[in-house]
């Protein structure tokens, strides 16, 4: 057990799905997947295990935000020996040319966070995703849109027009996590991918109700599954 994690070791298999909400994961484990176990309830920030045709597999939600996720993620890499995680997040459009419901995979992130400036004195982290995590997935995603994200600490900026200078520069979309998922992942030798659905956009404004959030990410649920 740990502060945050009530489950013994072995309870996790070597792969975990973690979206951020805990009621994404239980609609995870309750819609997908068979013979599941419950193996965490503390602080209600659900997590399962179970089996998807065949192929072990977990879930365990990160809750919102990088000081969140990296509590889940530090445990899980290292008293729980697993090896990939795999965030099943949304995040908001920057790039005009994505669409509500469009799936996003983060090659890399940057971030407004201080969490990991100081990690490597005088440099600026780029940390990036786990290739094969990444072929795996465009393999059976190939219409997923790849490229760079941005993962904020705020989430009612204070400056309204703050995306435009990374719609610029060609960054397709904003999240509250990627960043630090795969700077913790390359941090301790293990694997990581982040992928995402638009659930808004910041341009126009157009966004997901809340229930749509909740269980109107299943396709990309499904095509994550298939690709482990």
């Amino acid at each position: 057990m740990t502060p945050h994690i009530e489950a013994k070791k072995g309870d996790y298999y070597s792969t975990v799905l973690m979206p951020g909400d805990p009621l994404r994961s239980k609609h995870i484990a309750e819609n997908f997947l068979t013979n599941v176990e419950c193996v965490n309830t503390v602080r209600n920030c659900f997590g399962y295990s179970g089996k998807y045709k065949g192929k072990e597999v977990s879930v365990q939600a990160s809750g919102m935000g990088q000081p969140s996720l990296g509590i889940y993620v530090h445990e899980l890499y290292n008293f729980y020996d697993v090896e990939s995680i795999i965030r099943v997040g949304s995040c908001g459009g920057i790039s005009p040319k994505l669409k509500i419901g469009d799936i996003v995979v983060a090659l890399t992130s940057s971030t407004d966070s201080c969490m990991t400036e100081n990690l490597i004195p005088g440099f600026k982290l780029s940390p990036v995703c786990d290739y094969s995590l990444l072929k795996n997935f465009t393999d059976v995603c190939p219409h997923a849109n790849i490229g760079a994200m941005v993962s904020n600490d705020y989430f009612y900026q204070p400056n309204s027009e703050w995306f435009k200078p990374f719609m610029d520069l060609g960054i397709l979309a904003v999240d509250m996590e990627t960043h630090l998922l795969y700077t913790l992942s390359m941090k301790y030798n293990k694997k990581s991918l982040s992928v995402n659905t638009v659930s808004d956009h910041l341009l126009d404004g157009s966004e997901m109700t809340s229930k749509e959030r909740e269980t109107g990410l299943n396709t990309m649920i499904e095509l994550l599954l298939e690709s482990i």
